[in-house]
């Protein structure tokens, strides 16, 4: 981080929900459930499956007004990070916004025969086939690429500043939605569910905001990092010749793949593999595809014997499991 982190590892997690409760978003996003008592951070995230470093990084980062990138590639899940932000997506499409178009109607009193209550909502539901398109778009495209990038592959056609400099601040028209709700909506005496409705636009404004933040000043640079280490890599390979001796034939397995390896001698499916790495099962099963054809061994016995051999596990960390 750009300065002192505020939140850590060994920090209660209930002390930081109290201290600031907008990390309650955070916890959501990140799929945390309530109920932890008195569990540190990390105990509540390794308890459910949950990246701690990512969701720190997340949660210095929003308390942190004044950031600036300077992490090392590896200092959080970028995959675990991809999955907070999927879920940020369905939060604000299938929640947030539905919920706040609801109590907008109610707030206006549209019944059909106020122009004016039908241009707020026109303007109102236009806005968010906008947000959706946006947030489809990087589902679809963004998280798609970074997807192969993490699995080692580069595209020719696409890169993270295509997608940053195309980056468009989402929350601008609900700025102006509400701007024209305070200015020039005609007043009543009892404006107490416009007022409602009006806190919840300021919070939804705020939280796209941070959202769009969390993208550009920690998505996008981490994503720059693994293309970056791609590109340099690619530049210093060099193909094997025919009069290679054969030993240099055997191509050489990856950290990713070791790990792929001792989680299947351990008896785990590809769903628990994915969970416990941070990456999709389509991942896991292209890794283990690459592990049959780089090694010739496709069975989970053969595996194990592989992996004893190349003291990857130990035999009683396997017993009862894939001998």
């Amino acid at each position: 981080m750009s300065k002192q982190q505020k939140y850590h590892a060994t920090d209660r997690m209930n002390d930081l929900i109290s201290r600031n409760f907008s990390l309650l978003m955070v916890m959501s996003r990140f799929g945390l459930s309530l109920g932890f008592g008195d569990k540190h951070v990390k105990e509540v995230c390794d308890a459910q499956q949950v990246d701690y470093r990512t969701f720190l990084a997340v949660a210095n980062f929003i308390a942190d007004d004044d950031y600036v990138y300077d992490e090392v590639e590896g200092a959080f899940s970028v995959a675990a990070l991809m999955e907070y932000l999927k879920r940020a997506h369905n939060y604000f499409l299938d929640f947030d916004l539905p919920a706040i178009r609801r109590k907008l109607i109610d707030a206006i009193d549209y019944s059909g025969n106020s122009e004016l209550a039908a241009l707020i909502m026109k303007f109102y539901d236009e806005y968010v086939k906008e947000v959706r398109r946006h947030m489809e778009y990087e589902n679809k495209a963004v998280f798609t690429y970074v997807d192969g990038l993490l699995e080692g592959k580069l595209s020719e056609s696409y890169d993270i500043d295509t997608f940053a400099q195309h980056h468009n601040e989402i929350a601008t028209k609900l700025t102006e939605l509400k701007n024209i709700i305070i200015k020039y909506y005609p007043g009543k005496e009892n404006n107490n569910r416009l007022n409602a409705v009006l806190f919840d636009i300021f919070n939804c404004e705020e939280d796209l905001v941070s959202h769009c933040r969390v993208e550009d000043l920690l998505f996008v640079p981490a994503v720059k990092q693994i293309e970056q280490r791609l590109q340099k890599e690619a530049r210093h390979f060099v193909p094997r010749t025919r009069n290679a001796a054969p030993e240099a034939e055997q191509e050489t397995i990856s950290q990713r793949e070791k790990e792929i390896i001792t989680c299947v001698v351990k008896g785990m499916t590809n769903k628990a593999i994915a969970d416990k790495l941070f990456i999709s099962v389509h991942t896991v099963m292209t890794h283990r595809r690459n592990i049959a054809r780089k090694l010739q061994i496709h069975s989970p016995a053969g595996l194990t014997i592989y992996a004893i051999v190349n003291k990857l596990v130990e035999i009683q960390d396997i017993k009862g499991t894939a001998l």
